[in-house]
């Protein structure tokens, strides 16, 4: 859903502002909280029913990022509301909390003025992030929200007219995440892979790109055994997606891979209920790939860059994939099924091969919400990354300390590989052995690197931080969009 929310940079100081919400930041230091604005007896000060610093104290601010605290102030244009908002040292992670605080707060005001920081370009385009970010909501009920619960229409970065490019950057970052969004949090009812692929035709529209889309006979046809049979237990069949962005003069080609499960049962592993009440968001990969080809221009990404979409639905009935059946990949690789819930590998894996043998790619990098083990090992704050390459890990790694994103990069232990191995086909989809313990995945990792061509590659796991149960900072419940703006800043860098 479009943002409810815009921002613009304006010319003046608070004190000049006719906004009924006017935010004064505050930042902390080793000399305590100060205001960034200079609060004069003929400025700013006289609105205050206090002096600052006894406001500091009454309302226990520290200028921690995110702190907030308002009151009513009497102006010549009436009664507006003062906040003080913690803005923290002003650094980009600080002003992307303080944005999404700002957001959350200000609901119901119909027009916010906050007084610019002069923190840098990366810091102007991570409070755009946190405002808009904070700002998402998703729902299909029948009546409208109350106007107290409506996110601000205008927010004006009031003195920030020198970062009109850094904020305008923010805002497409967001709106990449927000697409991805929208797309995980449809309900599958709506969503399959037809409809995912019809969502790609239109991005490819709006945004110059190439568009590929192979059906269930071309897929058969292409040999990509392991889609079909993935998909074999659905009425609504599987899709191939590819999209394709090629700007001016890009010498190198990155190839991103989504895993695409419109909805994931299980299959004849049947997921507990609990567990397939989430599963509508079993596409964020391929949600996410779309959103950032989508905006690869906006970010003027100077590479080529491939994105597949590997879509299929996951669902239980007669016709479906059965444990210890064994399929074909695109590569001719065999693969016994043990589990079928362990499907998105399966999909990521004829997607992997194709990529490898058809498109030439110097860079292979693929995101899912693929095990529950990364979100066991590293929580709902931080997403896996396993990568055969040390540079294109550290590279990941540093975009995604700058998008806000936390990645931790895990082994590829190779003593369990050997786990992988079956003894009627090529490989197991999950291990089969347990001596190594449960080693869920890192099984994965090592099981898609099979599909690599050994050429650079890393696999972003956000089975974790792909899908939040809460309302907080620039989550809101449902589909988080994670990794996408990491994507975005590590290409537009390459």
């Amino acid at each position: 859903m479009p943002f409810a929310t815009e921002i613009h940079p304006v010319t003046g100081t608070l004190t000049d502002s006719s906004a009924d919400l006017l935010v004064l930041p505050v930042t902390t230091g080793d000399g305590g909280p100060s205001a960034v604005e200079g609060v004069g007896e003929g400025g700013l000060g006289r609105l205050l029913p206090a002096p600052l610093a006894d406001l500091f104290t009454h309302y226990s601010l520290t200028g921690k990022a995110g702190e907030w605290a308002q009151f009513p102030v009497a102006r010549e244009q009436g009664l507006a509301r003062l906040a003080l908002l913690g803005v923290g040292s002003g650094s980009p992670d600080d002003l992307r909390k303080a944005g999404a605080t700002l957001a959350r707060s200000a609901r119901g005001r119909e027009r916010v003025a906050f007084a610019w920081t002069g923190a840098g370009d990366a810091a102007a385009t991570a409070f755009a992030e946190g405002v808009l970010l904070a700002s998402y909501t998703f729902d299909m009920k029948s009546q409208e929200r109350p106007a107290d619960q409506r996110p601000a229409p205008v927010v004006e970065a009031v003195g920030a007219q020198g970062s009109e490019a850094a904020l305008r950057r923010g805002g497409d970052l967001a709106a990449a995440a927000a697409l991805a969004r929208d797309l995980i949090n449809t309900p599958s009812q709506e969503k399959d892979p037809a409809w995912m692929a019809e969502r790609a035709r239109e991005a490819a529209a709006r945004g110059g790109l190439e568009v590929r889309v192979w059906d269930e006979k071309e897929l058969e046809e292409g040999g990509f055994g392991a889609i079909l049979g993935v998909g074999q237990g659905s009425p609504r069949p599987p899709r191939l997606v590819q999209l394709s962005y090629v700007p001016e003069n890009a010498d190198r080609h990155v190839v991103l891979v989504g895993k695409g499960i419109t909805f994931d049962t299980g299959g004849l592993s049947l997921k507990p209920t609990d567990n397939m009440a989430l599963m509508k968001t079993d596409m964020s990969g391929a949600a996410i790939v779309l959103a950032v080809l989508s905006a690869l221009s906006a970010v003027s990404a100077p590479v080529r860059v491939t994105g597949l979409l590997a879509l299929a639905e996951n669902a239980f009935s007669g016709d479906a994939t059965r444990v210890g059946d064994v399929l074909t990949t695109y590569s001719g690789t065999t693969v016994e099924v043990l589990n079928t819930d362990a499907e998105g590998r399966l999909v990521l894996a004829d997607a992997l091969g194709y990529a490898v043998d058809r498109l030439e790619p110097d860079l292979l990098v693929d995101v899912a919400t693929l095990t529950g083990a990364a979100r066991v090992a590293l929580g709902s704050g931080t997403g896996a990354l396993f990568s055969t390459d040390d540079d294109l890990a550290s590279q990941i790694l540093a975009a995604s300390e700058e998008a806000g994103e936390p990645l931790w990069r895990m082994p590829l232990v190779e003593a369990y590989t050997e786990t992988l191995r079956s003894r009627v086909a090529d490989l197991a989809n999950i291990g089969t052995r347990g001596e190594f313990g449960p080693a869920g995945a890192t099984d994965a990792a090592l099981f898609l690197r099979e599909f690599t061509g050994g050429l650079p590659w890393a696999h972003l796991d956000i089975a974790g931080p792909g899908r939040s149960t809460r309302e907080d900072g620039i989550l809101s419940k449902g589909g988080t969009a994670f990794a996408t703006r990491t994507l975005l800043r590590w290409l537009s860098g390459l």
